[in-house]
């Protein structure tokens, strides 16, 4: 709990009890105490509490008197009496202080006046036990009882006061409890000490004076308590008009000094100034060369460098440059580096890599920093590629150990990609691309290395057009979805639908998601593809369920990928579908796999809790593949889990271990109160396996593989159990087949 939700809870708790302390003592107070005397003594407390204060002049400490009449009270009307005046007292006080100008903070002004009662209760409980111990009558006016009761009262009112006070002051949890009472509250003992004397002489003059003595004195304090205010206020004036005399004076010195300070400074800089003007003119020919050619954080030669040696070696012709190689290397995951700790130890790591760099390759090696995590190398006076690759992986083993940076061991791999300086480079850019190629060749296939051939480049240029032609795939209607349904395996019947997308290329004819999705999440193209998924699968699921008997409804599953999760245009999007096409939200199920959930688990809940507040249902894909840590599973508002289907092809195998984890999986789901799903059934032995488990919903080949938008709008006029469509002899297609068939099923 942070100090301001401590603080409030504080403060509701308080005045929740000083609401019970002020009605028990208006409850219980004694009937020889309710008379016109206290009446009147409570209107007086009123009225004059806010003028019982007085500045003392150089500070901001002020002596509070106000205390005497709570205390002078116990002394006529007994103690529920004075914890009513206690609390009309700090009421008139706060009023005053409103009045003059000081901003109270919400419940602040009911926290004083319920923080007053509560105090004032406290001492009279504790006046009570004192009078018992000691048998001393506060009924008495002998001098000799009155002054150890007032001293216990004004005692007991400062430590109970500042005791309810400590937690609520501002350096609470920064400072012991005693070094706060000690710094703020101990002060406030001499307000204590001051009431109980004035509300003893008040006592005395009640007790033993006639009218005409108690009037005079009355007048007397009255004079004396003008004349003082009167006297501190000019003190304090005279105090005032001579500080700031001495402070102009002292800021007229200030600026003669300074004024002829800098005019002995200016001179001193003319003279240093043509001496420095020469040898600045030397350095910064030579620093602007220097840093036109190198980087500033690694002090590695930078891009500009490398072209031009790169330019070099071209311009030698075959002959001399044979023996070159570049190589291009790239650290994984440095963005999250960055964001996760912070830019300095992203710096601090690219620092250690130049280090290693410099330490693992020969000085007439070239290295150099080209931007981001991305580095280059030329190699040199190398006989083969063989001898190349060994270098490389001298490189890998040395960039691949753990980084310990400002006390974190961080472990980072990399993609390196190697290509030959050969007859074909004209440019020096063509050589460091056929590196970056062999790069982003490691990259995809999550390779260490890669040496650049022609095949590696023809699949780049490949991947190329494919991100080209995924940003316009949408409005040439190149995409069309396909649906797999969602069976119930406690009766068989279809509950609904998971959405898959397809590409049916316009000259290549149907392209794999396998091959595609990843391109689209690497350039954001994924985010309008899945609005428009979005889209169509609500509208066409309005459609579908406008034609259904018994008014039973379907629903529908559509992923999400991890690159629309971090956006924070994901509830926007999904809002916006579910306007336009009339959906109901339940109907709409948003998948995202395990993985993905827990790269950034807190920002997931977040996101995950606004999608639930619209009504969509959410399912957590994949689920036994992305390590999840429990501690965030269960705060994850998930309605379904569905498990892997890598555990489901092979439950079916003798000896199969994969039996246990379904088992302990649907446990977990189970005890979450959740539903879970099983992807990938293909055999009735699977299908039996799940349904012994208690498994609630599956889908898979042995129900249906997935199937266009017309098949399904068929399928929904027959509604029956899927169970009792089931035929064996249906289901014995060739494994080649399937594994054909499941290359289009990822999304």
């Amino acid at each position: 709990m942070n100090q301001e939700r401590f603080f409030t809870f504080y403060k509701f708790a308080i005045i929740a009890i000083g609401c019970l302390c002020l009605g028990y003592a208006i409850a219980s107070l004694p009937d020889d105490a309710i008379s016109v005397g206290f009446a009147i003594y409570l209107v007086l407390s009123f009225s004059f509490a806010p003028f019982m204060n007085i500045k003392l002049p150089r500070g901001n400490l002020a002596l509070g008197f106000s205390d005497s009449l709570i205390f002078l009270c116990f002394l006529l009307y007994g103690g529920k009496a004075a914890i009513i005046v206690a609390a009309v007292e700090m009421l008139a006080n706060c009023i005053s202080l409103k009045r003059n100008g000081m901003q109270f903070r919400k419940w602040l002004v009911h926290f004083n006046v319920a923080l007053n009662s509560i105090s004032t209760l406290i001492t009279f409980g504790g006046l009570l036990l004192f009078l018992e111990f000691s048998q001393l009558d506060l009924n008495s006016a002998d001098t000799s009882n009155l002054l150890p009761v007032l001293g216990v009262l004004a005692i007991l009112q400062f430590l109970s006061s500042s005791a309810i006070h400590s937690p609520a002051s501002p350096n609470f949890r920064k400072k012991p409890l005693w070094k706060i009472w000690q710094e703020d509250f101990f002060s406030g003992s001499l307000a204590h000490i001051a009431g109980a004397g004035i509300a003893f002489v008040a006592y005395k003059i009640l007790n033993y004076g006639s009218s005409l003595t108690i009037s005079i004195a009355l007048i007397l304090i009255g004079i004396a308590y003008i004349n003082y205010r009167r006297t501190i206020a000019d003190i304090n004036e005279s105090i005032e008009q001579a500080e700031k005399a001495e402070r102009d004076k002292t800021e007229i010195e200030k600026q003669k000094a300074d004024e002829a300070k800098r005019h002995a400074s200016e001179l001193e800089g003319l003279l240093e100034k043509e001496e420095e003007i020469s040898q600045d003119l030397r350095l910064s020919k030579e620093e602007l060369e220097y840093s036109a050619y190198h980087d500033s954080l690694t002090d590695l030669p930078n891009r500009a460098y490398l072209m031009e040696r790169l330019k070099f070696l071209v311009e030698m012709g075959s002959t001399l440059s044979e023996d070159y190689y570049i190589v291009f290397l790239d650290l994984s995951r440095f963005k999250n580096i960055n964001d996760i700790m912070g830019h300095s130890v992203g710096d601090d790591v690219l620092k250690i890599v130049a280090l290693r760099l410099r330490r693992a390759l020969r000085d007439e090696d070239t290295i150099s920093r080209l931007g981001g995590d991305e580095f280059a190398i030329i190699l040199t006076n190398l006989s083969s590629m063989e001898k190349a690759q060994k270098v490389v992986n001298k490189i890998y083993d040395t960039l691949t150990k753990p980084f310990m940076v400002q006390g974190n061991k961080i472990f980072s791999d990399l993609h390196i990609g190697i290509a030959p300086l050969d007859f074909e480079h004209i440019k020096p850019e063509d050589v460091l691309r056929d590196a970056d190629i062999a790069m982003q060749h490691a990259k995809d296939k999550n390779l260490g290395l890669a040496i650049f051939n022609k095949e590696i480049r023809a699949s780049h240029l490949e991947r190329i057009r494919l991100e080209a032609d995924l940003r316009h795939a949408v409005e040439r209607s190149e995409f069309e979805m396909h649906y797999q349904p969602l069976i119930s395996l406690k009766d068989g019947n279809v509950l609904g639908f998971e959405a898959l997308l397809r590409w049916n290329h316009s000259e290549l004819g149907l392209i794999s998601p396998a091959q595609f999705i990843p391109i689209s999440e690497e350039t954001g193209s994924i985010i309008p593809i899945t609005n428009w998924i979005l889209r169509e699968t609500c509208l066409q699921l309005v459609e579908w369920n406008e034609t259904l008997p018994d008014e039973k409804d379907f629903c529908v599953s559509v992923n999400i990928s991890g690159r629309h999760l971090a956006e924070d245009k994901l509830v926007r999007d999904v809002k916006r579908a579910l306007r336009l096409s009339g959906l109901t939200p339940k109907l709409l199920k948003l998948e995202i796999t395990e993985s993905t959930a827990m790269d950034n688990a807190e920002k997931t809940i977040e996101v995950l809790h606004e999608l639930k507040s619209l009504g969509v249902q959410i399912s957590i894909d994949d689920f036994g593949t992305g390590y999840s840590s429990l501690s965030y599973l269960h705060r994850l508002p998930f309605d379904t889990l569905k498990i892997d289907r890598s555990f489901v092809m092979n439950a079916d195998q003798e000896g199969s271990e994969d039996i246990k984890i379904l088992e302990t999986i649907i446990s977990l789901t189970k005890n979450l109160d959740k539903k879970v799903i099983a992807e990938g059934i293909e055999t009735e032995e699977q299908l039996s396996i799940l349904m012994d488990l208690d498994c609630d919903y599956g889908q898979g080949y042995l129900f249906s593989k997935p199937v266009s938008k017309q098949e399904v709008a068929e399928l929904i006029r027959d509604i029956r159990p899927w169970l009792s469509r089931i035929d064996p002899s249906d289901f014995r297609t060739p494994v080649s087949e399937i594994e054909l068939d499941r290359t289009l099923q990822p999304f």
